[in-house]
């Protein structure tokens, strides 16, 4: 993206426009697909989830008047492969290191053309999904939440959440950080368990 490009209100009107006419479904929609991306780069092994979710809906909403004019079908799965994209360009940066999945896996996993994205999305999405509903309550509960806001707020969000559980910010941080590890375990595995297209 180009560092000279700053988001602007009518650069988000039209994103959320194009997201949907009604405003109050925009919104929902909007959080629904940056819920998505958290997860899918949680999922990819990222400690810069939010980042780079939000660095995806940069791009995307910095194109959202030219994208809104020509582009067919539902806007998350556009923003699903540029999300592939920006992924891509996080693991070649020199200070990142691999933690989920190889560079040659995404690129099988994902397509870059919108064409077929669904189907190569599929399966990546469908093992997080299907993690996602395989943990206990309370740590489907506990990454969700964690996973909230952004910068400061994010901060103080989460010494509530440890509030509410009784325990330290850190000791929340660790915990986690845990189930993140073992979501991250158990979509590989499923991922190994697909059958092959």
């Amino acid at each position: 993206m180009k560092k000279e490009w700053v988001l602007t209100q009518g650069a988000f009107d039209t994103l959320l426009e194009w997201l949907d006419p009604d405003r109050e479904q925009a919104g929902r929609k909007y959080e629904t697909i940056r819920t998505r991306l958290i997860k899918i780069f949680i999922c990819r092994g990222c400690l810069e989830a939010e980042l780079l979710a939000d660095e995806t809906i940069n791009r995307v909403t910095s194109k959202a008047e030219e994208i809104s004019k020509s582009y067919v079908g539902d806007p998350a799965l556009y923003f699903y492969a540029v999300a592939q994209k920006v992924h891509l360009e996080h693991l070649r940066k020199p200070h990142t290191q691999q933690s989920a999945i190889s560079v040659e896996t995404a690129d099988n996993l994902l397509s870059t053309a919108p064409v077929g994205l669904v189907e190569d999305f599929e399966p990546e999405y469908r093992c997080l999904e299907r993690c996602l509903e395989l943990l206990p309550k309370e740590n489907r509960y506990l990454l969700e939440r964690y996973y909230q806001l952004e910068k400061q707020a994010k901060v103080n969000h989460r010494k509530l959440l440890a509030t509410e559980m009784g325990i330290a910010v850190n000791a929340l941080r660790i915990r986690a950080h845990r189930i993140r590890l073992a979501m991250r375990q158990c979509v590989r595995t499923c991922l190994e368990q697909e059958p092959a297209h």
